[in-house]
């Protein structure tokens, strides 16, 4: 049981960071807002992170609410016994390792290896233990996101999900590291996108893993031309700035994964990949303007600076913003 010595010291040493000063336990609603955002998990009356250990990479930055992602590099050890408050969703990236968990009164070892993937809905009390290294995205999700996702899936009632300890998605696992390469890059793609991100591993558990999913009804259709028409000259206003997934959907009372699906349906991209097309367009134009520079055209089509920019109109383009006007 040293391993467990080891995780209570660490334990102990997370109470500290996140008690106030006058000595009650703190909340992750009181922490600074940094602290706020790490996926924290209840022992006893305390809040505390999952892992002790500051995370490799975290969405503190990140353009999502009501949801935390983590990416770790741990070595063996042993988390006891823990409630989950949200429902928390593993994949490990690297390593092989035995892991034991123990969960109302059960148990079980499990051999986990990259791929391997963990769900653990809100309510959840375990203890778990890895006997060795592993590296792993985690991701902390909510109740209310998971009820909004399935209340856009037409949904009624309540939406619980099963425990699983090992089982394989590859959905969930390309959107997790997805989410990751979002992570590790600062969010290169923007707000909407990271929205699209969210929403569909959102929209994916509920289908998939919800108690209700069989009662989801399957959509059809897309947005009639006078919709199509609000959305884009929305667009074509607002070019300059971030554009979120709820304001789109919002112009015709849409939820958002109707608003998404129902916009790929009718012109055959999702919101960010038009967008982004709309974007380079403007952007194409501006650099022929005399005195025009790559900082301020970046600015004044709605990317977040200016390598953000070059980046995308390559990826469109084929060639950097400079061999283009050259070019042109």
């Amino acid at each position: 049981m040293g391993g467990y010595r080891r995780m209570a010291k660490q334990h102990d040493s997370s109470r500290s960071s996140v008690e106030p000063t006058n000595g009650q336990v703190a909340s992750p609603s009181s922490l600074p807002q940094a602290e706020s955002k790490r996926l924290f998990v209840r022992a006893g009356s305390e809040h505390i992170p999952l892992f002790k250990e500051r995370p490799v990479l975290d969405s503190r930055q990140s353009p999502w609410y009501r949801l935390i992602l983590e990416k770790h590099h741990h070595e063996g050890c042993e988390i006891p016994i823990h409630d989950h408050e949200t429902l928390c969703l593993h994949l490990q990236t690297k390593g092989q390792v035995d892991m034991e968990w123990s969960c109302s009164g059960r148990s079980g070892r499990e051999r986990s290896v990259p791929g391997s993937m963990m769900l653990l809905p809100a309510g959840t009390r375990d203890t778990v233990i890895w006997h060795g290294s592993t590296q792993r995205v985690v991701a902390a999700i909510e109740p209310a996101l998971l009820n909004d996702a399935a209340r856009e899936l037409g949904v009624k009632g309540f939406c619980d999900f099963n425990l699983r300890w090992a089982f394989r998605d590859e959905q969930l696992g390309l959107l997790l590291n997805e989410m990751n390469r979002e992570m590790r890059t600062g969010w290169l793609m923007g707000a909407l996108y990271g929205d699209l991100l969210s929403m569909t591993l959102s929209v994916a558990l509920v289908r998939k893993y919800g108690e209700v999913s069989n009662f989801i009804p399957q959509l059809k259709g897309g947005l009639s031309r006078a919709h199509v028409k609000r959305v884009l000259e929305y667009m074509e206003e607002n070019l300059h700035r971030e554009i979120r997934l709820e304001e789109l959907a919002q112009l015709n009372s849409l939820s958002r994964y109707h608003f998404a699906r129902s916009f790929r349906d009718s012109l055959g991209e999702t919101p960010y990949q038009y967008i982004l097309k709309m974007r380079v367009q403007r952007a194409k134009r501006l650099l022929l303007e005399p005195g025009s520079t790559v900082a301020k055209v970046a600015t004044t089509t709605g990317f977040s600076d200016s390598s953000q920019f070059v980046r995308m109109f390559r990826k469109i383009t084929g060639v950097s913003p400079h061999a283009w006007r050259k070019g042109a």
